[in-house]
């Protein structure tokens, strides 16, 4: 009967040493063989299993199965592929050396390239990584988030999927670069990636109850729970102005909407009768309203209707562009 040669593969991104039980009990109970030291091979060892390093590769792992039947190959965190596709090639031409098994020791979890996204953005600020993203800040990125979250959207609306996975990249990169600036900002201010990540999982516990609280509770609909979150909000925010937190940055007509549901949560009247607290602009109609207030109203108008003045706003100019594209041609 053939010799067998497992092919053992873990998870890089995971602590080493942290393996199934039955990949314990494969190297616990036949020679290991690797082609070089790693994090797993010592993990191994200071568990009293030897690990045995050599440069030959298939040749050791076949004169290993002939004196012991079963020989492990503990794979390097790239996986060794060369080695496996030698290998496959050799039992295939003698097939009566020996079978060949591939068992995952480990396996990464969803999320694990996350990982991979935070080492290689530290290896681009640290010295000798890149000189451009070295010489950043938080301000001079800001037009970079906004864009890619333009572009986002841009992808979304064009139900570009392929697309919107690229451009979802490009705004984790955003984040990943911010948290590695913070994590240079000066003892008591610094910040990480884990940090960032550590608030959004406490908000979505905090404002999802339904889902982490009682389980007991019976189901709720769609509006109960969005009254619940809106509620939980109001709630973080007591002892805040209604108008606190509020991206000033955003598009006008998304800052007006904005500006009026907090108010209307706060039950402050801004209807479109009061006069305007801005500066006073050319365009006043017969009554004395300017440009900017009749806007403000049709975001008023709009917000009542339930439409997206933002959105009906892009949507209508889109088909402008069309217009002028189907002129040109």
């Amino acid at each position: 009967m053939s010799g067998r040669i497992v092919l053992l593969v873990t998870s890089p991104r995971l602590p080493a040493g942290l393996l199934t039980a039955a990949a314990w009990d494969l190297v616990r109970a036949n020679p290991v063989l690797a082609s070089g030291d790693s994090e797993q091979a010592e993990a191994l060892r200071r568990a009293g299993v030897p690990v045995t390093i050599t440069d030959r590769g298939v040749d050791d792992l076949i004169d290993a199965v002939a004196t012991h039947g079963t020989v492990v190959w503990l794979a390097g965190p790239a996986g060794d592929e060369p080695l496996a596709r030698a290998l496959g090639l050799r039992l295939a031409r003698e097939p009566a050396l020996a079978e060949m098994e591939l068992s995952y020791g480990s396996w990464d979890p969803p999320g694990a390239r996350l990982l991979d996204a935070v080492t290689v953005m530290d290896r681009l600020r640290s010295p000798g990584g890149d000189p451009w993203k070295r010489q950043q800040t938080h301000r001079s990125l800001a037009k970079y988030m906004i864009e890619e979250a333009y572009e986002t959207v841009d992808a979304i609306d064009a139900d570009d999927l392929d697309a919107l996975r690229d451009e979802l990249g490009d705004v984790l990169l955003q984040v990943v670069l911010h948290a590695r600036l913070a994590e240079d900002l000066p003892d008591g201010e610094a910040w990480t990636i884990d940090d960032v990540a550590g608030g959004l999982v406490d908000k979505m516990v905090r404002r999802n109850p339904h889902v982490f609280g009682d389980a007991s509770q019976p189901e709720m609909s769609v509006e109960s729970i969005t009254e619940q979150w809106e509620q939980i909000k109001r709630d973080e925010r007591a002892g805040r102005g209604a108008m606190d937190g509020i991206a000033l940055a955003q598009p006008a007509l998304s800052l007006a909407a904005k500006i009026q549901s907090r108010a209307a949560s706060a039950g402050i009247d801004l209807t479109s009768d009061a006069p305007a607290d801005g500066a006073p602009s050319n365009g006043e109609d017969k009554s004395g309203r300017t440009v900017g207030e009749r806007l403000w109203a049709l975001v008023e108008e709009a917000g009542a209707m339930g439409i997206d003045a933002e959105a009906e706003l892009r949507r209508v100019a889109l088909a402008r562009l069309e217009r002028v594209r189907d002129a040109e041609t």
